[in-house]
């Protein structure tokens, strides 16, 4: 029997993958489109599958409308994925990130407890909330630290999460992501930001790269790997917490160093350190331990960081070529 699925935040990497993936594997997928977006289906239609699912009308921050797009997808599994989420923006935007990251979370599963309490709930945690961190690498069991108003506003969706799964005894789950990236990234994400610049420089429309932090180390993986470990978390017999990450580090000089390699340049000529894109608090060091993952979801990434930025690469010069 075919299922239904809900998804916030469809327009956005994750959840254009993800309705890719339940498509291809027989669902109905719903997703819900915040008006007040621009430029929202870009990615859906890159993929393919602009028509292939259902946009409802509805936003995080109105309860009423995620209670009617419940009750019009008749959702066996919603996934929160909807954000403001980009982090550099959450220092501009604090209330703003805390209403819809925070507070929307709990808006959907307000809406899923009143209209369909057996639905499986999905919630879009972050490796962000663990911040400074307190161990070498993070796990399930790790203390969160967050150190950006983005972390702190997904820290209260990710414990809201437990408080449903334990006092209503829901099947909502939380997948802790570490940083994932794809040729439908956003340009304001620092990947995205670097291999669109290596496709510029290389094609001789830009002449410089300029960048914050350079030696923050990331896990990085690749958002196609990582939807299918959300899915796999929806099919078990009860809601968890999960880490999804690769195990592996890297800083971002050495991506950088990747990027433009695959090109034929060198990274060192084209970098410039500018100190406005530092954060006001930085988190130095993400590295996930994804043991829980491969053990119980039988999960682990496909894609490495080489073969990811390569991709990303690729896709920025033909879009640079095109425009």
């Amino acid at each position: 029997m075919s299922k239904n699925a809900l998804i916030t935040g469809i327009t956005g990497q994750d959840g254009a993958y993800l309705s890719r993936l339940l498509l291809e594997k027989g669902y109905k997928v719903y997703g819900l489109l915040a008006r007040r977006s621009t430029n929202t289906l870009w990615r859906l239609r890159e993929l393919g599958i602009a028509d292939e699912v259902v946009l409802l009308d509805g936003d995080l921050a109105d309860l009423s409308s995620l209670i009617r797009a419940m009750e019009v997808s008749k959702a066996d599994e919603v996934y929160n994925l909807g954000a403001q989420s980009f982090v550099g923006s959450s220092w501009q935007q604090p209330i703003l990130t805390a209403q819809v990251d925070g507070v929307g979370a709990l808006n959907v599963l307000e809406a899923v407890r009143i209209c369909n309490p057996a639905a499986h709930f999905y919630q879009a945690s972050t490796s962000e909330m663990f911040g400074l961190i307190q161990a070498d690498r993070q796990d399930e069991s790790t203390p969160f630290y967050p150190r950006s108003p983005y972390g702190v506003a997904k820290l209260m969706a990710h414990w809201a999460t437990v408080n449903y799964r334990e006092s209503f005894g829901m099947h909502a789950s939380s997948g802790i992501l570490f940083n994932h990236e794809s040729p439908l990234r956003g340009i304001e994400f620092v990947t995205r930001k670097v291999t669109d610049a290596v496709a510029r420089i290389k094609l001789g429309k830009q002449k410089e790269l300029r960048i914050g932090n350079i030696d923050a180390k990331r896990d990085w993986g690749f958002a196609g790997d990582y939807v299918e470990a959300m899915w796999l978390m929806m099919q078990q017999e009860g809601g968890a917490d999960y880490v999804v990450a690769t195990g592996e580090t890297t800083t971002v000089r050495d991506m950088c160093e990747i990027a433009f390699s695959l090109v034929g340049l060198n990274a060192r000529d084209y970098i410039v350190i500018d100190e406005k894109f530092f954060r006001p608090a930085e988190v130095d060091v993400l590295l996930g331990n994804p043991a829980k993952a491969k053990r119980v979801l039988g999960w682990s990434p496909k894609t490495s960081l080489v073969e990811l930025i390569s991709m990303m690469v690729e896709a920025d010069l033909r879009r640079v070529a095109a425009s």
